[in-house]
């Protein structure tokens, strides 16, 4: 092929680098130079412009506009899309909230009163009890001889007084006819009160043997839920052992203490003394699932100097028993009611700001003054601007708008119903894998993309075309069977 010929002006420039003109054969060049930069910019210009209205035709808008950044979102540009709420007039909670600990209604430390080694357990850690439930059993034996010990005792002194008695009788006829001193008359007498005194402390000796026998029978002294054990079976126990056996703490029902500032005392007070029940509510930890439902029961006598608060129980049924002792738990407070109040989400609210949807599918902002937060609402008061119920604010993409920015409005839950699908898919697919046979499994595991796909299809069709024909064969089986 021919070599491709060079334009004059650059076969020019190039002798005139490389030294092959001579400076003063060149001062004709500068015209042709200027010449030439002059139409490599007209060309370039020409080229640049259609693709330059292109584009700002495809955009809907060129200049500063046109970068498809956070600013998209103004007049003519793309609808942002955005979740909203809805504006609702509703009681709201006045709540006060605090962090509390449950305590036991009553503890109890079961200890033996006697001592002696430990022949049963009649009890299950964890387990509720009752008052006077048995728990323990002692070795009762040496309790026992003692009773019976006494028991003789008695007896004996008991057939002593009865012969006092009888001789007693036979003096005091002989004295009537004046056939016996009277001094051996009252000396029976006394010796008759003697046995007397005895018997009775035969008797108090046999009834101390009974309890001290009673007492190796070890029971709940109060109805609770019992701790772990701390006594084994074989162990000596005494009254005096610090731990005991086993601890009983009474949880049903189970009480909360907790502070709250001293600027809501005189509002607690007023209303406790008006005998309104001031509701009282228990959450977890990320206060995301409510424990249990109670009611304020006392304040505490003092204010704390230190941190400007008063201690508050409150008292839980705890009926299911899931509430502790010694459990830390967010404690929610109702001290009063807002009736009918202009509420919004929570989440649409920022800066005292919301972003209200109009007719048109642009937002404006309406400015508000907040008030207490119940849940996930908030009550508001309309500030400068119109917000009424039934209106539509922003809840999710507040981030992205600005006043007048077009909006689209997006189905909150379309979101969680996606990954529900998913998750449900993936739980089939896991489903069917778990029923294939290691050399299948080997086989897919081998195989490419394409090929796993049309493998798994493959078995999947044969599955569901197997399994009419099972169900149909099923019936027919159990009716043939005896």
């Amino acid at each position: 092929m021919p070599p491709a010929r060079s334009a004059p002006g650059s076969l020019a420039l190039s002798r005139f680098l490389h030294g092959r003109w001579k400076p003063s054969t060149v001062w004709w060049l500068l015209p042709l130079a200027v010449a030439l930069a002059a139409g490599g910019w007209w060309w370039q210009h020409r080229q640049a412009g259609p693709a330059q209205s292109q584009a700002q035709a495809q955009g809907g808008g060129g200049g500063k506009r046109g970068g498809g950044g956070r600013f998209s979102a103004g007049a003519g540009g793309q609808a942002q899309p955005v979740s909203v709420g809805v504006v609702r007039r509703e009681d709201v909670r006045v709540l006060i909230s605090a962090i509390g600990t449950l305590n036991a209604r009553a503890t109890a430390v079961v200890r033996t009163k006697v001592s002696g080694e430990i022949k049963a357990l009649r009890f299950k850690e964890g387990d509720e009890v009752k008052a006077g439930q048995l728990l323990a059993e002692i070795d009762p034996r040496s309790y026992q001889a003692a009773l019976d010990q006494v028991r003789g005792n008695l007896v004996r002194d008991q057939a002593l007084l009865k012969n006092a008695r009888l001789d007693l009788q036979r003096y005091q006829d002989l004295k009537a006819q004046d056939s016996i001193a009277a001094q051996q008359v009252d000396t029976q007498a006394a010796l008759v009160r003697q046995y007397e005194g005895a018997v009775a402390a035969d008797q108090a000796q046999v009834d101390a043997a009974q309890l001290q026998l009673g007492y190796t029978r070890v029971t709940a002294p109060i109805a609770g839920r019992l701790g772990l054990r701390q006594a084994d079976l074989g162990n000596v126990v005494n009254p005096g052992d610090a731990n005991g056996i086993v601890t009983i703490t009474q949880v049903r029902p189970i009480d909360a203490v907790f502070s709250v500032p001293e600027a809501h005392l005189d509002q607690i007070r007023e209303r406790l003394a008006q005998g309104a029940a001031l509701p009282v509510e228990l959450w977890d930890r990320e206060q995301k699932k409510r424990l249990a439902r109670g009611r304020l029961g006392a304040l505490d006598n003092a204010v704390d100097t230190t941190t400007g608060t008063i201690k508050v129980k409150a008292a839980f049924a705890n009926e299911d028993g899931r509430l502790y002792p010694n459990q830390f738990v967010n404690v929610k407070l109702q001290v009063r009611t807002l009736e009918h109040a202009l509420t919004v989400p929570t989440t649409a609210v920022q800066n005292n700001y919301v972003y209200l949807v109009q007719k048109d599918g642009t937002v404006t902002q309406r400015r508000i003054r907040v008030g207490v937060a119940d849940g996930d609402r908030t009550s508001v008061e309309p500030q400068g601007g119109e917000l009424a119920e039934g209106d539509q604010v922003v809840t999710d993409g507040i981030d992205r708008l600005r006043e007048g920015a077009k909006v689209a409005v997006i189905d909150a839950g379309a979101a969680t119903r996606a990954d529900q699908a998913a998750q449900e898919s993936g739980q089939r697919r896991a489903a069917f894998l778990k029923n294939l046979t290691p050399e299948q499994r080997d086989k897919l595991a081998k195989m490419a993309p394409e090929e796993r796909r049309a493998f798994m299809r493959s078995l999947r069709e044969k599955h569901e075309a197997t399994a009419p024909a099972a169900a149909a064969s099923a019936p027919a089986s159990a009716a043939s069977a005896p």
